[in-house]
């Protein structure tokens, strides 16, 4: 198989694998037990804390650890628009967060808050003078992510927290998908809360952390006992918590020579695909994710090429893999302005370190084989086109 879907999803590496075993078979014990079995994991779990929280400029006290990035998302915004509901009602977000913010902020709307959509350009970007002409004396929090899960383009992160800073309102972003790409400075970009997961990074699934700013005292969202202090209740997941940190660790010293490598890849895709008759880039070609590749094809269905490439072995997207069941166009692509049939012919393809060049001139191949099926398939004449009865 050629896997093109690192964005959904990334192999287990097995340093990774590794590291987790003996927390898997040998040590069981509860980090929240007083034995030594449990405090030899609470110890495990302590020095996971203090790792992710030096990779992204935190202090330890300041990671929460949980099941993923929704759960963290869920957090960072339910808890505290929550919490801060006294000081005013007004949230701030964009049209093309993934679900796991949107629907939160769906759900503030609900419960009366006055969720607010900062506009977009044809690229994807957040203006900081935007941002900061929104701002109200009743805003309470802002959440803009770091980089997009469909199109890759990567915010200003550091100039929309700057202004947020300035009116002392917290500043969220949902960093999933760029904490395996990108340097994160908490405290240099004003970053108050903030989204991971481990199983982007090449670790495993249903552990991930939120970074909760000292000061900021989200109402926890999972309820039961004391773990994490207080902030999110259930035995913590060590094995899992384990893996988080040997992945984060293998970035430290790996991330330059992997996102070099992607964007290789991503380049040499890019070029393949645009190529090809009726293909359009989404997104920017620069301040984009290393690893990401939005193709849009003109009279072709993304499904159809979705399920062409995959009885060839070629694994891709068409779009967030949260909504992949979802037969609507990407929102993220309606957002930005698109037709609605280029936004339903959208493909993600986004590689990751195990890739090689001869698996990229396959792909292409592939994709070109299969658009031109397609295309010749589809009805284009001009009396056809948009034709009404």
């Amino acid at each position: 198989m050629i896997y093109l879907d690192h964005a959904a999803t990334t192999p287990l590496d097995p340093r990774v694998l590794d590291a987790m075993m003996p927390w898997l078979t040998e040590h069981w014990g509860n980090p929240s037990s007083l034995h030594a079995a449990g405090r030899r994991a609470r110890a495990a779990v302590e020095d996971v804390r203090e790792r992710v929280a030096a990779f992204i400029g935190a202090r330890p006290g300041e990671i929460v650890f949980g099941s993923g990035g929704s759960e963290s998302d869920g957090l960072c915004l339910l808890g505290t628009a929550a919490a801060r509901a006294g000081r005013g009602r007004h949230v701030l977000t964009t049209p093309i967060e993934h679900h796991a913010v949107l629907h939160c902020a769906e759900r503030l709307a609900r419960d009366g808050f006055d969720v607010e959509y900062l506009p977009v350009d044809a690229e994807g970007f957040v203006s900081p003078e935007a941002l900061a002409a929104r701002l109200r004396n009743d805003t309470i929090l802002v959440s803009v992510m770091h980089a997009n899960n469909e199109i890759g383009t990567i915010q200003p992160i550091a100039e929309l927290g700057a202004r947020c800073a300035e009116r002392d309102v917290p500043f969220h972003t949902d960093a999933v998908q760029s904490l395996g790409e990108l340097p994160i400075d908490v405290r240099a970009a004003h970053i108050s809360l903030l989204a991971a997961s481990a199983h982007k990074i090449h670790g495993p699934k249903g552990v991930g952390f939120a970074y909760v700013r000292t000061g900021l005292r989200p109402e926890p969202r999972i309820l039961g006992g004391s773990q994490e202090r207080g902030r999110r209740a259930g035995t913590e997941n060590v094995a899992g918590i384990v893996g988080l940190g040997a992945a984060v660790a293998l970035l430290e010293q790996e991330r330059a020579s992997r996102t070099e490598h992607c964007r290789q890849l991503r380049d040499r895709l890019i070029a393949g695909l645009l190529s090809i008759e009726g293909a359009w880039l989404n997104g920017p070609r620069g301040e984009r994710l290393a690893n990401n590749v939005n193709v849009s094809f003109d009279h072709v269905s993304g499904e159809n090429l979705l399920v062409l490439l995959d009885g060839e072995g070629i694994a891709v997207s068409t779009g967030s893999a949260c909504s992949s069941g979802a037969t609507d166009p990407s929102h993220v692509l309606l957002a930005l302005g698109g037709a609605r049939d280029r936004a339903h012919g959208s493909l993600r393809l986004t590689v990751g370190k195990d890739n090689t060049e001869a698996e990229i001139d396959l792909a292409i191949d592939a994709l070109r084989r299969a658009s031109k099926q397609l295309r010749d398939l589809a009805p284009r004449s001009p009396a056809r086109v948009g034709e009404t009865t």
